[in-house]
Order: structure tokens, then sequence, then C-alpha cells
């Protein structure tokens, strides 16, 4: 049996390939990929190699955020069967190291991630027809729940971890900085909270009109209203908490000067070194919180959208077939035109 993969080389070398595919072992799961999103990580293994210090080493297997069919199960498994349709949450923590004890598998120090190139060897990911995988990855999902929303799973996880660092948004007022998908999708989880208001400001207008459609009371193009911000930082601010998802030098900036005494801004956006206003921070006694990954999340999210308490098929801009995987990741880097885009395999 073979899997074709969607396989990177370096910067802008994908190349579809096939390899064989073992039948899944005990407490293993074979699982055909219908729907796998293209995340910013992918993105930045594509165009530049890898982002920061974590570099392709060698040839990768990309995506994490998959969903698919249950097409065998291996010896041992219990309430997972053949047919059933699933979300695969990508993280393995090892579950014996001191934080998995300690509750923070999140940081677990031998933590296996799909499509990851921070250990080496790498850890290959979830873009191909064919994945075993260990069936305890496996969140099933309802009949009426497409594979492709059950594949914003993984984003929406990383949102409702980032939302449960800050505290409850119910009744305050709410400031989120970047409308990629984790910025929209973190508008949707703090409207599902109940957040009083919302306001997402980003540098295009496209990603925020889905961001309206996810539950923003307000979006702010900063490109074009550079200074539509202004009174929310009177008087030392307006906003009980800030979700810092675009990783700008400006975009915090603007978040601590807007964000009241005593507020919190969890930053989620991922990058190098960012210049910090302390003095500011300090003066406000800002609490500046960060937010990695998730654990127990990724259940959560699998069961709201599965409800469909969080309707997340406005964030997907667009599908494309595997073999057409360069035009995909290059329409994902557009952001004019796309806020997640996904691939679609034999199963879709």
């Amino acid at each position: 049996m073979e899997t074709r993969v969607c396989r990177l080389y370096g910067a802008h070398d994908i190349r579809i390939e096939r390899q064989p595919v073992a039948a899944p072992g005990p407490g293993e799961a074979l699982v055909r990929v219908g729907a796998g999103g293209i995340c910013g990580s992918d993105l930045h293994y594509y165009h530049d190699g890898g982002f920061g210090p974590i570099r392709v080493r060698e040839p990768i297997i990309l995506g994490h955020e998959v969903a698919g069919t249950v097409e065998a199960v291996g010896e041992g498994v219990e309430g997972l069967s053949p047919g059933d349709r699933v979300a695969l949450n990508p993280s393995r923590p090892c579950g014996e190291c001191r934080y998995c004890r300690e509750g923070l598998r999140q940081h677990c120090l031998s933590m296996r991630f799909y499509g990851s190139a921070m250990r080496f060897p790498h850890e290959q990911g979830g873009f191909r027809d064919l994945i075993v995988t260990q069936a305890f990855q496996c969140e099933r999902i309802g009949p009426e729940t497409s594979l492709a929303e059950a594949a914003v799973a993984e984003p929406l996880a990383v949102c409702l971890h980032a939302v449960n660092r800050a505290g409850t948004p119910e009744g305050k007022r709410v400031l989120v900085t970047g409308a990629g998908p984790i910025g929209v999708l973190t508008v949707a989880a703090c409207a599902h909270a109940g957040a009083a208001e919302i306001v997402i400001t980003d540098l295009q207008n496209p990603p925020l009109e889905v961001a309206r459609a996810m539950g923003a009371t307000k979006t702010v193009n900063v490109a074009a209203e550079a200074q539509a911000l202004e009174p929310y930082s009177e008087e030392k601010g307006t906003f009980d908490l800030a979700f810092e998802c675009s990783a700008a030098a400006p975009a915090l900036k603007s978040a601590i000067q807007a964000v009241r005494p005593q507020g919190t801004i969890v930053q989620v956006g991922v990058t190098g070194e960012l210049p910090i206003p302390v003095n500011l921070l300090v003066g406000k006694e800002i609490n500046l919180i960060g937010s990695h990954r998730f654990d127990a999340e990724f259940a959560e999210a699998v069961r709201l959208i599965d409800s469909r308490a969080i309707n997340v098929r406005p964030i997907i801009s667009g599908s494309f077939p595997l073999e057409d995987a360069v035009a995909a990741f290059e329409r994902a880097g557009d952001r004019s035109r796309a806020v997640k885009v996904q691939l679609t395999f034999a199963d879709s």
C-alpha cells in the first residue's frame, strides 16, 4: 500500500511523491486524510526554508491541520472504528517528562508535532492521503461536520488556549491585532465567551471582512486609518484584554497603548525579537503573557466546531487538490485573497 505525500526539500521546492504505508500497529489507526490547512509555519518553511533558528535540514512532509476518515485500527484500540470521521491532534507529548507530569503537556520536553523541523530527524506531517497515527490523536466528528471544518480544529485550539491564558473575556472589551487565521479565530473564541466588544486591526480589508463574520464588532485597517486607534489610548487606555496575533512591533506597541492599566496582553504571534516600550508596560502595570500551542483545548475545539457553537466556515478561503500544492501555497501566502487555504485529498 502506498500514499502520496507533500514533501518539502527546501524553499519553494515542494514535490508530490509516493511512499509505502504500513498497517496500523497496537494502539494505532490508519486514517485517510480528507482536508489539510496550510498554516503560517508551513508558509515559512515553503518560502524561507524555516523560521528563526528552525531550519529544514532534511526533506519534510508538511502539514499539521488535518482531518480524515479511519480506514483501519490496530490491536487494542477501543472507541474508534473504521468509517469514523476524525480531526487529528498533531501533538504527541511523551506523558513522562517533568512538564507532562505537571499537566503542562504543551511544554513536553520530547514533544512530537506533525510537520515540525524543530527536532532532527524532523517530525513528518499530515499532508498525505494516508497516515498511521496514534488512536488517542483522533477526535471524532459528527456526520454534519465537513472534514474541511474539522481541519480547523488545530488553529482554533491555539486560540482557545490563548483565551484561557488571558482569563475569561466575558463582558470585557477586547482588542485583537492581526486578522490572519489565528486572529479571526481568536475573535470567534472571544465572541463565543461573551466579550462585550471586539475590535480587530489589520493592514488589509479582506481578512477584516472575515473577522467581522466571525464576531468582531469593529474592524480597523491601520494602513488606511493610521490614527483610528488613538481614541482607545486616551486616559491610559480602553481595552481590558488584547491578543497580539501579528508578531509586528507596531501592533504590540499599539496594544500596550490601548490597554487600560492592569489590563492583559496575550502574545500569540511568533517572530524574532521585538522592541517593547517597557516604561509604558510598567507604568500601566500591564500583564504581558505568552501563549504556546494547546493541550486539552484541541478536544474542546472539535466539540465547538462539531456543535456549530463556533462556525469556522467563513475563514476557509479556498481548497486545492494535493497535486496543485504549489498553487495552494502561493495562494495561502497572498493575504489579499486568502485567510485559510486547504489541500484536499482522496477523501475530500
